[in-house]
């Protein structure tokens, strides 16, 4: 008895539904994910069992290093030109518009005021070339903004801000004009900082009547104990 040959055929799968659904969850994802902004330092901050998010729109993020130097961080280009050249006003300090530019591409920055309109005229590459150079200099007074005091108190009922704390003007000036509560702000400290210098920016933050900020830490999970 002969064999019965069994006819092969071919199969073909339609991918296409699988390809409609792939597209758009990639479309999803690239929408409502939040990139990770970039900052100059790296901070490893503490542990916590905290589960509270700091929101990732109309927030002040400060940036606190092991050596105790402060950089700033503000999601919204519109919000961080002006709050600069409110900061920029109080020294006399004027921004071409070049420099304009330069500042609404900032994610996080960290220099003295005087110094800030020569770093917005280097590239971004060579912004980060500074920034990696410097941070590498002891006591660097060219890093990090200022928030030290003047030596002669100020007048008696005087409301004005010590100009050499200008963290204090930058803080004042980025919530200037806003509904209490309408920016949040969020110290961010690495967890070898000391204490003291933490302590001087929860001191400038109340001198402004900011009672109300976060403390970004990393969640504590079982291995971590």
């Amino acid at each position: 008895m002969g064999k019965v040959k069994v006819k092969k055929q071919s199969r073909f799968i339609d991918m296409t539904a699988m390809s409609d659904v792939t597209v758009l969850l990639l479309t999803f994802f690239m929408l409502t994910s939040t990139f990770v902004q970039k900052e100059p330092i790296t901070v490893n901050t503490p542990a916590s069992v905290s589960e509270v998010k700091v929101p990732e729109q109309n927030t002040v993020t400060i940036l606190v290093d092991k050596d105790g130097k402060i950089f700033l961080a503000m999601d919204n280009p519109d919000e961080l030109e002006r709050t600069a050249e409110l900061v920029a006003s109080h020294y006399n300090i004027t921004f071409t518009p070049e420099q304009k530019n330069a500042i609404r591409r900032l994610t996080s920055f960290g220099v003295p005021i005087r110094e800030l309109p020569a770093y917005l005229d280097k590239t971004v590459e060579k912004q980060d070339t500074y920034m990696q150079e410097q941070l590498k200099v002891p006591n660097n007074p060219h890093i990090g903004i200022p928030n030290q005091e003047s030596e002669e108190p100020a007048a008696e009922g005087s409301n004005t801000i010590d100009p050499k704390n200008e963290f204090k003007i930058w803080i004042d000036s980025a919530t200037k004009g806003k509904a209490i509560g309408a920016v949040k702000l969020a110290i961010k400290a690495d967890k070898t900082t000391d204490y003291q210098v933490v302590k001087k920016v929860i001191s400038d933050l109340r001198d402004l009547h900011k009672n109300e900020y976060l403390l970004v830490t990393n969640l504590r999970t079982a291995s971590s104990n």
